[in-house]
């Protein structure tokens, strides 16, 4: 047992060594650019080479079966009808295809990326009227392994008012980083989305954060990606109208969404850390309304 102890900690060494203590943006920006090779053959072997790595990978719900280029594989779309969204009104789904890192309910207004690595609100979210919506509210993590499909859809009907970039680092976001780096997400590049819904009372936030290697998130309300190349103001405005499971935009490699709810949200029975979802699977439902005595 000591061996394998021994054993399972230096391979965790060796990872985050390989993954993170290297140029990350020269990296990150390299991968960008190879990742936009127009070639069918280029991409063959790429695709093969991934798959060496990730076993998981599985293009048979891809919309397309051949790709010009890896970037094309990344943010493949998925066949018509493979994945179900869960329709009920009290229902909020995850925008993605993931496993839950973390989720529960947010201490006053400190939440956890990893166990024992707390962080506040108010390092990722800069918006002081949002940091103090969710106080006490609830959070789920959602991690995109890089064979997953990365494009992020609406979790309710929403309505998007404005996207706020925030620049940063590209760390890699895998388990073994958010046990070693502090307020990782908080480093890194991410932008904050609040989707505005009908009832007043409730509120959901998606945090999308980027990571190492392809570190840019596509928005379809914007007209440029948000990458390290971006230039433009950090807020952005917009007026764009979402139906649950509509699709809001792609990362153009794994990452995480993180989903912030008020308190009037729980977590379904099923939804825990470790537990793989699809994008459409409820991941919180809403408390029934209490009627008022007098009614």
């Amino acid at each position: 047992m000591t061996q394998l102890i021994r054993h399972l900690s230096q391979q965790e060494q060796l990872n985050f060594l390989l993954t993170n203590r290297i140029p990350r943006r020269l990296l990150t920006r390299f991968m960008g650019w190879y990742s936009g090779i127009e070639s069918y053959t280029l991409t063959r072997y790429s695709i093969a080479l991934w798959k060496l790595f990730a076993d998981d990978l599985d293009l048979s719900e891809a919309r397309q079966q051949k790709f010009l280029s890896l970037r094309q594989c990344f943010i493949r779309q998925l066949k018509e009808g493979a994945r179900q969204i869960d329709t009920a009104d009290d229902s909020v789904t995850s925008p993605c295809d993931a496993i839950i890192g973390s989720c529960g309910n947010i201490d006053g207004t400190t939440v956890f990326q990893a166990k024992g690595f707390p962080y506040d609100i108010s390092d990722l979210i800069p918006d002081k009227s949002l940091q103090e919506k969710y106080r006490n509210g609830m959070y789920v993590t959602l991690r995109l392994k890089s064979s997953m499909y990365h494009r992020f859809h609406a979790p309710v009907n929403c309505d998007v008012k404005k996207i706020t970039y925030i620049s940063g680092d590209t760390w890699n976001v895998n388990p073994v980083a958010l046990k070693r780096i502090e307020k990782l997400y908080c480093k890194n590049e991410r932008a904050v989305v609040e989707l505005h819904t009908e009832n007043d009372e409730s509120s959901i936030t998606l945090v999308p954060v980027a990571a190492i290697l392809v570190a840019s998130m596509k928005f379809n309300c914007l007209n440029e990606a948000l990458d390290l190349k971006y230039q433009g103001p950090n807020i952005i405005h917009c007026d764009e109208h979402y139906n649950k499971g509509d699709e809001i935009g792609y990362f153009q490699h794994g990452s995480t969404i993180i989903l912030f709810a008020t308190q009037n949200f729980k977590l379904c029975d099923n939804i825990k850390t470790g537990v793989r979802v699809q994008m459409g699977q409820a991941v919180l439902s809403q408390f029934p309304k209490v009627l008022d005595e007098k009614n």
